[in-house]
């Protein structure tokens, strides 16, 4: 089961203890940390996208940093990639891919998807994988998201062939297997990670299946 943590500062009391959270992750075999702060001025996204990936590459793990913001700040930060929702214009993916190149050598791109149309889409435009959301009801403030269903994410999984997919929303520590069942090759999550029932989750360091 390959672990996508996803960032929301505000979970965390202090900016240090997220920066803390993500050395923990990538100790802990968390194979993507995407930072999704798209409230945060350029400056600052640009100085928490550095001090994370920095608390990544201290770990000496294969943890891979994503930037939910522009390709060039991901670039200039040291990020693995990027993460690109799907109402870009057709060249978003290969744009980003271009820019990410000048830095790195095999720049991920993970897009977001809730039709099977965006999964298609993506697939077709190059995308490293998707994250396919929501599966599981989710909670927004007062709001109850209703979830898609283990049946629509096997659909997505089958429609992206041999794209990866990651199921977001409403996962959890409980229902995490469930996803794996249904094709997906992991599980991206915000709250999950920012506790400790993702603890539950780790790959032990022999059963562990490479990164992407």
């Amino acid at each position: 089961m390959q672990l996508y943590a996803i960032t929301h500062r505000r979970l965390f009391s202090s900016p240090d203890l997220l920066i803390d959270q993500a050395a923990q992750w990538a100790r802990g075999g968390v194979d993507f940390v995407q930072i999704r702060e798209k409230d945060l001025a350029v400056a600052d996204l640009a100085a928490l996208a550095g001090e994370v990936v920095g608390a990544a590459r201290s770990s000496g793990s294969r943890t891979r940093v994503l930037l939910n913001g522009p390709a060039e700040i991901a670039a200039a930060t040291g990020c693995d990639g990027v993460h690109l929702t799907t109402d870009l214009p057709s060249s978003a993916i290969a744009d980003a891919r271009a820019i990410l190149s000048r830095a790195i050598a095999d720049p991920v791109i993970s897009v977001s998807c809730h039709t099977l149309s965006e999964v298609e889409r993506a697939r077709n435009e190059g995308a490293t994988l998707a994250v396919f959301a929501p599966v599981f009801e989710k909670r927004s403030g007062s709001e109850a998201i209703p979830g898609q269903g283990l049946d629509a994410l096997a659909a997505a999984c089958r429609v992206a062939e041999t794209m990866p997919v990651f199921a977001l929303g409403g996962v959890t520590a409980k229902n995490a297997q469930d996803c794996l069942d249904a094709g997906a090759v992991g599980i991206a999550a915000i709250r999950l990670f920012a506790s400790e029932d993702w603890l539950s989750l780790r790959p032990s360091s022999s059963a562990r299946k490479s990164a992407i």
